[in-house]
């Protein structure tokens, strides 16, 4: 049960913009991904690896006991790709943080043992059936990988959660129903979606996508058609998954999904998502680099200061007090968000 005191401490970060709770960390602990997504651009810098550290994150400790962090989610890249991977975890978790973990799911089964006893949960990535997973990670057997790892874990422990994230785009929304059916058959306990994000500089790129680039993965106008009817009759097949809580998001989130793509072509404005992360949550990059969500620039570097100086520089709290979700570019076109109450408990 939480404590009083802590939630006190979230209130006050939210009314004063000063960060003296912060619930929820992401580390990148390593740089480098183990598929080549369609959607996705981590990949195509793995030859300059980097990574966190042990002594990284026991130096983290500091700022996430001081504000009383209760979760750490591992992202990346592909987080088991770091070699001390485990270690990272064991040091969280003797000092009473959650792990959990985002992956790609191709070393799962390999790992199953660790997994189980050094993190919390996982989040498996899920792009299709079995030959439309394998095209979008352009991995061979990658869809039969994550399956396997899935059962594996679940044989092993069936209360274990594990959940899937589907980003929805051009590629394969006309596989969506698909997508829901082979997440079921392999066990996974919940389901997510998302649409893509065609235009910031998140996930390794350089530069925002182009035109050219962005009408890879962005559903194209004349589809949206093709695309708003798929989406009824999922959302009329799929009663019982809404209402049971097997798809995650609300009926109006999934129809978000449509106007986000319909607002690229002026069709609609983009939904409004009401988010609280910097508020609640950081990134930490795998080179130490301290962002304050996914998808807003950098705001220093844990190798040079502290976490929990670097949160509340006056600089990066006056980001917080100013920051407009709904008249800022990022945070208009942003395809994800966190909003969590300061009553809720991880």
């Amino acid at each position: 049960m939480q404590s009083i005191a802590h939630t006190y401490k979230r209130y006050r970060t939210l009314q004063t913009h000063r960060i003296s709770a912060l619930p929820i960390v992401i580390l990148m602990p390593h740089s480098a991904c183990n598929c080549r997504c369609v959607m996705c651009d981590i990949w195509k810098d793995n030859k300059n690896l980097k990574q966190l550290t042990e002594q990284d994150v026991t130096d983290l400790l500091v700022s996430l006991k001081k504000l009383e962090t209760r979760r750490v989610v591992m992202s990346g890249g592909e987080a088991l790709l770091n070699t001390n991977f485990f270690k990272l975890c064991e040091i969280l978790k003797n000092e009473g943080i959650k792990v959990s973990l985002l992956t790609t799911g191709l070393s799962i089964k390999n790992n199953a043992d660790q997994l189980l006893k050094w993190v919390d949960d996982m989040v498996v990535s899920l792009d299709g059936d079995e030959a439309m997973h394998d095209a979008i990670r352009n991995i061979p057997n990658a869809f039969k990988k994550l399956k396997e790892g899935v059962e594996h874990i679940k044989a092993s422990d069936p209360t274990y959660r594990i959940t899937a994230r589907t980003v929805i785009h051009r590629l394969n929304f006309r596989n969506w129903p698909a997508i829901i059916d082979a997440a079921k058959n392999m066990g996974i306990d919940q389901i997510s979606f998302l649409p893509a994000d065609v235009s910031s500089h998140a996930f390794n790129r350089q530069t925002a996508w182009s035109e050219p680039k962005q009408h890879e993965v962005l559903v194209q106008e004349k589809e949206l058609g093709e695309f708003a009817e798929i989406l009824i009759k999922l959302i009329s097949d799929h009663v019982d998954d809404f209402e049971n809580g097997f798809i995650a998001e609300s009926v109006d989130k999934i129809e978000d999904i449509y106007h986000y793509y319909a607002a690229f072509y002026g069709l609609n404005p983009f939904p409004y998502k009401r988010c609280n992360a910097p508020w609640v949550s950081t990134v930490v990059e795998a080179d130490g680099s301290v962002r304050p969500c996914f998808f807003h620039d950098t705001i220093g570097n844990i190798r040079n200061s502290s976490l929990d100086d670097i949160l509340n520089t006056p600089e990066v709290i006056n980001f917080r007090r100013t920051l407009d979700m709904s008249a800022n570019p990022t945070c208009v076109k942003c395809v994800c968000s966190l909003n969590l109450s300061p009553l809720a408990s991880l």
